[in-house]
């Protein structure tokens, strides 16, 4: 599935050197998740797996924040817990720091790893493994 448009806009719209680090992530990450569905939610780009969000990157004040839904699962370094959930993060000042072997070990992880975000407001904020 080609990168949605609404990504291209929201990657366009940083300032050139955040755009570098976006496109890159976007295009690592769509090579790597085939088939999964991508858009912008709740105003940043994310991709699904069957309806749940996987992986995704948000511009923050000092950096572009890579997050994975379930990346406290992957027992990884570089990922940096977010949340009270399951997410772990990583953030990027520029796009040399992305390493193309890590991202892709990553997203590998968030095939095999997965929780169940889509359902977790009718399960009253419990997660279920998916995968």
């Amino acid at each position: 599935m080609p990168i949605h448009a609404d990504i291209l806009a929201y990657n366009a719209a940083q300032s050139p050197g955040d755009q570098r680090i976006c496109d890159t992530l976007a295009k690592v990450i769509d090579r790597h998740l085939k088939g999964a569905e991508c858009k912008i939610w709740h105003r940043h780009p994310v991709w699904f797996l069957d309806g749940n969000p996987i992986v995704g990157y948000s511009k923050l004040k000092v950096a572009v924040r890579l997050l994975f839904w379930g990346g406290q699962s992957f027992d990884e370094p570089g990922l940096s817990p977010e949340g009270s959930f399951k997410a772990a993060e990583a953030r990027y000042t520029a796009a040399s720091q992305i390493a193309a072997k890590d991202l892709k070990r990553w997203l590998e992880k968030s095939i095999e790893i997965q929780w169940d975000y889509k359902n977790i407001v009718k399960r009253k904020g419990k997660l279920v493994r998916v995968k």
